[in-house]
Formats: structure tokens, C-alpha cells, sequence
């Protein structure tokens, strides 16, 4: 019986080694190749990397962008995931409808909607004139800003839903009986809602950095210069400068910096856990 298991599992494991395992040992073979004619075993692709304080203030760059994007989508899912869950009982299949949505759309669309929304003269610089907010051109297109505000609508769904799904098993019944016992509500959350959702916070971090770590196409397209990332360095690498070495080294060092980033949010999520 569990040799016809083994042998059921054959087909997917093919797959998986065919689509993903053989591509990654394929650019970490060029990742250790030199840019000479005559192919030979080299560590200097990774190297120039290091060695350059461009990459590495690039790398801290992404690293820093990602956080914030994280700290953001944090900041508007948890409030949204806790009325959804708690507050909410008809509507919220609705809401979770609308935060889906977006899914649906392609992403180079929903891209150029914020291009066109954060523009000199565009829609929300119109609005923040007729309010009076703003007296003059805006400028926040092709900026840091601009980048975080694309890759904080194109990955904050992750975090709610998340975090809906951890808030959802909360059992009101501890909320009542800490309300019956005198705690305040601060207190309640400080000792029982935010434990509870503990799981779902720490993924939620899981899925919203580790994409925008390897983010290029918001970056490109509303940072412009200003914008560029890692992720964008190992797109020139590959279809502009064609230096496929590098951008082979480089692609190993984000898959390292996303492994150490998964360890640590595993081990977070243990340790709270625990």
C-alpha cells in the first residue's frame, strides 16, 4: 500500500522537479560562471556584489521598502479583518468580496491606474486641490511613496485575509467573559485578542514581505528611477543588459535574504505560540 502511494506522488514530484527544482540548480550552475567565452567555476559575480556599496545600499533599500509596505498593510487589515470578524455578520462576505476583486484584474492594469491616479494633474491631485489640501503640482509619482502605495493595495489582501481567518476561530465567548471579569477592552486585546490572531499576523508578514522583497514591476513603473530595487537590477540583468551571470548571483542572494526571512517569522510565530 505505501509503495502504490510512492508511486501516485511520482507524477506531481516530476512536475515540481521539472518547473522548479531544475531552473533553480540551472542559475545557481550560472550564478558560479564567468562572462568569458571559456566557461569556468568563479566567485567573482558574487563578489562584484558585495563589493559594490551600490548593491548593498540597493539591498537595505528593498529590505526598508518592504518593511514599511508590511507595517502599512498591517496597520489597515488588522482594524478591517477585527470588524469583518467580530462586527460584521452579513456584509463581511461582501467585504471579502470586494478585497478579493483586485485579484482578478491583471496586474499591469491595476499598475496603471495608479500611474494615472498619482500623475501631475491627475485624479487625486485635482482632489486634493479642490480641497485645498494641495496648492500646486503634487509630485509623488515616481517616487519611494508612489512604489509603497502600489505594492501596499496590490498585497494588503494577503494580510487580511489572514488575519480575518485567525480573528474568525476567536471564541466571542472569551470576550465576553473577559468583558463580565472588569478587563477594559485594551485589555482584552492586549491579552487574548492579539494572542489569538498571533498566527494569522505572523503569516499575513509572511506573504506581504517576502513578495516585496523580489518586487519589480510597481517599482518600475511608478518609481521610475527613484523606484528601482533589487528586483528591478535582476530584471536588467536578465532582459536588458543580458548579463545572465549576475543576474543569476544576484536572483541566489534574494532567495537567500527570503529564506533568513521565513526562518525568522516561522520562529516568531513558534515563540508567541508558545
Amino acid at each position: 500500500m505505501n509503495v502504490q502511494k510512492k508511486w501516485l506522488t511520482l507524477p506531481g514530484l516530476s512536475v515540481l522537479f521539472v518547473f522548479a527544482v531544475a531552473p533553480l540548480f540551472i542559475m545557481l550552475f550560472y550564478s558560479f560562471q564567468s562572462d568569458n567565452p571559456v566557461m569556468e567555476f568563479t566567485l567573482e559575480n558574487y563578489k562584484h556584489f558585495f563589493e559594490k556599496s551600490f548593491y548593498l545600499t540597493l539591498t537595505w533599500n528593498t529590505i526598508k521598502n518592504s518593511f514599511y509596505v508590511t507595517l502599512i498593510s498591517l496597520a489597515i487589515s488588522y482594524p478591517l479583518a477585527y470588524i469583518m470578524a467580530k462586527k460584521l455578520k452579513g456584509a463581511r462576505n461582501i467585504i471579502l468580496v470586494l478585497i478579493i476583486i483586485p485579484f482578478f484584474t491583471n496586474q499591469l492594469v491595476r499598475v496603471y491606474s495608479w500611474l494615472i491616479f498619482l500623475q501631475d494633474g491627475g485624479i487625486f491631485e485635482n482632489l486634493l486641490s479642490s480641497l485645498g489640501i494641495v496648492h500646486g503640482v503634487l509630485g509623488i509619482l515616481y517616487t519611494r511613496t508612489a512604489v509603497i502605495i502600489g505594492l501596499v493595495h496590490a498585497f494588503f489582501p494577503y494580510m487580511v485575509i489572514t488575519i480575518y481567518l485567525a480573528l474568525e476561530k476567536l471564541d466571542n465567548a472569551l470576550l465576553e467573559a473577559s468583558a463580565s471579569l472588569g478587563a477594559s477592552g485594551f485589555e482584552t486585546f492586549r491579552k487574548i485578542t492579539l494572542p489569538m490572531s498571533w498566527p494569522g499576523i505572523v503569516s499575513g508578514f509572511l506573504l506581504v514581505f517576502v513578495p516585496c522583497l523580489g518586487t519589480f514591476v510597481e517599482p518600475r513603473i511608478l518609481g521610475g528611477v527613484n523606484g528601482t530595487v533589487i528586483g528591478t537590477v535582476i530584471e536588467d540583468q536578465f532582459f536588458e543588459i543580458y548579463g545572465w551571470n549576475f543576474g543569476a548571483a544576484i536572483a541566489f542572494i534574494l532567495l537567500a535574504m527570503v529564506l533568513v526571512s521565513i526562518q525568522i517569522f516561522t520562529r516568531l510565530g513558534k515563540e508567541r505560540a508558545v
